[in-house]
């Protein structure tokens, strides 16, 4: 229990955990948003949460760690640091999830997949089947922060597991109160249905 309350000290101390009314890449609404590009720009501290992670995927036999562009390639590299793996990224190209850059997947090859946040899944469920389409086995997804509740299809391996209410966005009692302006915080294109 005391790692996840160092977790969110840190998150917090580098102003990660935002509080707010946040419009997410799903088209819903949270009041509060996992902003880890905050937390991994200090080397150290991301070296201090992702080796919660390390201890927990350590024993998994990897060959290599993938991280999907953007949120997940300084995860990957510090994963892959700290477990002395290979690291590579993949990336959108015109809205479709690809490996690029020369960056070869070996058959059977065993791969985490390296993720700031699982909110949804899509990004990581979009990199496995890519990464399983070129002959990798993926055996499951290493993160900074699982939002998630839905199963996504592999095991989950996060420093801190974090509660965030989600709401649809035309039920949303932020938008009802009117007081707080929605913000898109993420990377994501979308359109908004509001």
């Amino acid at each position: 229990m005391e790692n996840k309350i160092d977790v969110i000290e840190i998150l917090k101390e580098c102003d990660a955990l935002l509080e707010g009314h946040f419009l997410l890449s799903s088209g819903k609404h949270s009041n509060r948003y996992v902003q880890c590009a905050k937390v991994l720009r200090f080397p150290d501290k991301a070296e201090k949460i992702l080796s919660l992670v390390v201890e927990k995927i350590k024993d998994l036999d990897i060959d290599l760690v993938v991280g999907p562009a953007m949120g997940g390639v300084i995860v990957s590299y510090e994963l892959g640091r700290q477990l002395g793996k290979e690291t590579v990224f993949t990336e959108r190209k015109n809205n479709i999830m690809e490996l690029r850059r020369g960056f070869e997947v070996k058959p059977g090859a065993r791969i985490i997949i390296a993720e700031d946040v699982v909110t949804t899944g899509k990004s990581t469920i979009e990199t496995k089947k890519v990464l399983e389409g070129l002959g990798g086995n993926v055996i499951g997804v290493a993160c900074i922060a699982n939002r998630t509740k839905d199963d996504i299809g592999m095991p989950i391996y996060s420093a801190i597991d974090i509660d965030i209410q989600v709401y649809e966005s035309d039920d949303c009692p932020l938008c009802n109160e009117g007081k707080i302006d929605l913000v898109k915080p993420g990377s994501r294109e979308f359109k908004d249905n509001k």
